[in-house]
Parts: C-alpha cells; structure tokens; sequence
C-alpha cells in the first residue's frame, strides 16, 4: 500500500524498510516436493465451508503441498475470510475394520504387481551434490473467488538439491518460462535439512524397506494437522513421494505400506493431467469429500500421475469437480539447478484413448 492509503509518514516508510533489510528473506516458495503439486490441499486443510464457523490455531502445512504463487494467495484469501478446520483433532486408530480390510484385498493385489514391478525397475543412483530434476504438466483449481476455477494445464521444471545438509537453496522451479527458487520454509533460519519434510534420494535410501516398519515411520512422522484424518494423511505423504527417484527397494516397499492403509481402493478409469488412462489406486477423504488417485501405467505399472476431484456437492463444485491433477512426464538426475537432462529421462508419450 502507498502512503494515501496507509497514512504513513515518509520517516516511518524509511523505518519499515530498514526493518524490512534486516529480516531474513520470505520464502519465494513452500518446501518443495519433488512430486506432487496439490491445490486440494487447500480444501483439505484449509477450506472447509460447513465448518467455518469454527476456530483453528495457526499451524504449518502438510509438507505435501507445494504452493504455487497462485495457491498461496488463495490460501491468504482462504484465512482472510475466517475459513476455518474442523477443531475435533481426533484421528482414526489406523486399525482397519472388517469392511475396509474386504475393500482393500482389490487394491493390495494392485499395489502388490505395482511393488513387484517398481522393485525390477532400474533406477538411477544420485550424489548429494547433484539434483533430481522433474518436468510435468499440471493444472488446480484456484478458490480465490469461492469456487473451483480450474487452472489451464502448465508445464512446470523442477530442480531439487540432493545435499542431506540443512539448506536455504533448495533448488529451482520452472513454470510456463518463468524461473524461480525454491527456498527454506519462512522461519527455518538454519535451513531445511533432508527428511520426510524434504525427501532426498539418500533419505529416502535410509527408509525402512520392511512395509510394517515403513508404514509406522510414516505414521509417526507425517506431520499432524488438526481435524485431519490420520490414515488420509500418510497416504498423501507417500503420494507426494511417488514419481521420484528412489531406490527400487525403496518404492516397493512405499506400495506396499500403502496397501496397508485402510481405505485404500483401486479406482478404474483413472486418468492423468494430459488424459493417458491408467490402473487408479485411490483413497476418499470423507470428512472434506475429496477423492485422491494415482495413475500407473497399465504395461509396465510405472508411475503416471495423480488428480483429486470432490465426492460430494460442496460450495466450491458439486460433486465430480476436479480439483488437481499431474502428468509425469521425464526424470533426470543432473549436476545443477537450471541444467537440462543431455538424454530424456523417463519420458511418456500422448494421451491414449
């Protein structure tokens, strides 16, 4: 705002930007993951219009949000509004009832060949001075006016620094020819280290590879969030891991701990960001209505994408509205931020009917 509309005085305009100086620098992005960019989280932890009248504490967002420019101020909008959680905080023990256990047999069988074929897959080693590069097409919806207005589909580089070390640079964004970085999360004066919070290809090689020790890592790991079912999210943690660059071993034990989730169903007819269908793996978030899937390519089970779309009529779309969706398309390992792959990573090809 200018001085008309504040009152300030030029003196205190010189203030505010010595003030200003001496801060550390805001974060030009949220943490980055090197999988998924998802709008609903905004939905998901954020909006919530049968609850707004409630109150909630301020809190840190799930990590597998990526924030975009645009969803940043959507989720400023979102605050400014009083949009609030449901304050319940109870979570689900995480123990499958008789039901569940029946609807998820389809959905482990699935994940078990999706195990059995990542485990085969040849992968890439990475040094910690090198970068996991991602290119995908993306779109969300942005709920800046109070309903779902989907994104055109945007091309977005990523670049994501390997080093275990606690980091401010965390490496590079591309969307649509415009480059910015990623930075540490606003407040981490000391820099992010590797983690769950930042997955790098060594964290990640340090994961349990034991499905049961894997999944109780995660449960005790993934960030709390208050009014947020327990189950849904860890399995949107492992969702924000898939499409990576990971040890085999490594990802075959993420499906398979996925499988042990409750609530966990195969979802027929899914399709990606660019339309490629595929075999859908997908869990309901119930209390907001939102359904969240993974495509896997139907011949060899590799990663395609995801999208979440609302299972109910809600005051942002009725039921059936898309909320996100990704398509993967190449991965690379790289020596540096900004750097191309010399050869196409694993690259996918048209949509298919």
């Amino acid at each position: 705002m200018n001085d008309r509309t504040t009152g300030a005085s030029p003196e205190w305009n010189g203030d505010r930007e010595e003030i200003a100086r001496l801060l550390p620098a805001p974060a030009d992005w949220d943490l980055p993951r090197v999988q998924h960019l998802r709008h609903k989280e905004l939905l998901m932890h954020h909006i919530d219009r049968d609850t707004a009248t409630r109150t909630s504490r301020p809190r840190r967002l799930l990590r597998p949000a990526l924030l975009a420019p645009a969803t940043a101020l959507t989720l400023a909008c979102a605050l400014a509004a009083g949009v609030a959680l449901d304050g319940s905080g109870r979570e689900p023990s995480g123990t499958a009832s008789h039901g569940a256990a029946t609807d998820m047999q389809p959905a482990a069988a699935l994940l078990g060949r999706i195990s059995d074929a990542a485990e085969e897959r040849d992968t890439p080693t990475v040094r910690d001075d090198q970068f996991v590069y991602t290119r995908k097409k993306t779109r969300g919806a942005d709920l800046t006016s109070g309903k779902a207005v989907l994104s055109p589909l945007l091309d977005r580089e990523m670049w994501a620094a390997q080093d275990p070390a606690p980091l401010q640079k965390l490496g590079l964004i591309r969307e649509d020819g415009k480059t910015f970085p990623l930075n540490a999360e606003f407040g981490d004066t000391d820099g992010t280290p590797a983690g769950i919070d930042r997955p790098t290809y060594a964290w990640l090689s340090s994961l349990p590879t034991d499905p049961d020790r894997l999944l109780a890592q995660l449960y005790a790991e993934t960030p709390q969030a208050e009014g947020r079912e327990r189950d849904q999210a860890v399995f949107e943690q492992i969702g924000s891991l898939l499409g990576g660059v990971m040890p085999p071993r490594t990802a075959a034990a993420l499906y398979r701990a996925a499988a042990k989730i409750p609530g966990v169903t195969p979802a027929p007819q899914a399709r990606d960001a660019i339309g490629r269908r595929g075999l859908g793996i997908a869990r309901d978030d119930t209390r907001h209505g939102i359904r969240t899937e993974w495509v896997f390519d139907e011949k060899d089970f590799s990663f395609l994408g995801s999208r979440s779309r609302l299972t109910k009529d809600t005051s942002y779309g009725k039921t059936g509205t898309l909320l996100s969706s990704e398509a993967e398309l190449e991965l690379a390992v790289v020596d540096k931020a900004g750097q191309e792959p010399a050869d196409a990573g694993r690259t996918r090809g048209e949509p298919r009917s």
